[in-house]
């Protein structure tokens, strides 16, 4: 990775709206049939992204080049709940969306950190980010006395699965959309997961 590029927790504010179109580039193939139109999934994203549970890589110009985020019992990347949905597509509009989005959530488990979603710019692939930022996720783990980091990847993202792999994470169950692969636009999810010794036991 380039000297001049900074992982960091969190995400600088003033790149709220980066991190926003980032995401939507990034997952729009699974979230678009449920988040459209664009202009409202922008603004839904972009109001609901904690950079809490979040860690970024920036330029030296404070440019968002890419950002990893997780989910624990406080908080995620992506939380928010109906009153959020109901504000941007309406009551009946965030209703039907949010009880969609309800079957994509992932429960967090003891001894887990539950990664929420990892993306780079285009402009910024090929240097090293996104290992460095799955990096960071472990890191985040180890400090927070956790045994290991579970991600998830659909079958629509072969690319996404062999940078997971190349760091080190294990594929330990699919789950299948059946008749919602339709509307959710992938047929498969992968568990994918990455065992994160202590430092004392390294």
């Amino acid at each position: 990775m380039q000297a001049d590029i900074r992982v960091a927790a969190g995400f600088p504010e003033a790149q709220r709206p980066v991190a926003a179109r980032l995401f939507w580039a990034a997952f729009s193939g699974k979230l678009g049939r449920i988040l459209a139109p664009e202009d409202k999934a922008l603004r839904l994203i972009a109001r609901l992204l904690d950079p809490r549970f979040a860690v970024s890589a920036t330029d030296g110009d404070g440019t968002l080049l890419g950002l990893a985020g997780y989910k624990t019992r406080d908080g995620a990347l992506i939380g928010g709940g109906l009153p959020d949905m109901a504000s941007i597509y309406g009551p009946f509009g965030g209703l039907w969306r949010g009880v969609l989005l309800d079957l994509l959530d992932r429960a967090v488990e003891p001894g887990c950190l539950l990664m929420d979603g990892i993306f780079v710019a285009g402009s910024a692939r090929g240097k090293g980010i996104g290992s460095a930022l799955l990096e960071a996720i472990c890191e985040e783990a180890r400090t927070r006395d956790l045994s290991r980091v579970r991600l998830d990847v659909i079958d629509t993202n072969p690319r996404a699965r062999t940078l997971y792999e190349r760091s080190g994470f294990k594929a330990v169950d699919t789950q299948k959309t059946g008749l919602l692969k339709p509307l959710f636009g992938f047929a498969s999810a992968t568990r994918m997961e990455r065992q994160v010794p202590s430092h004392s036991s390294q």
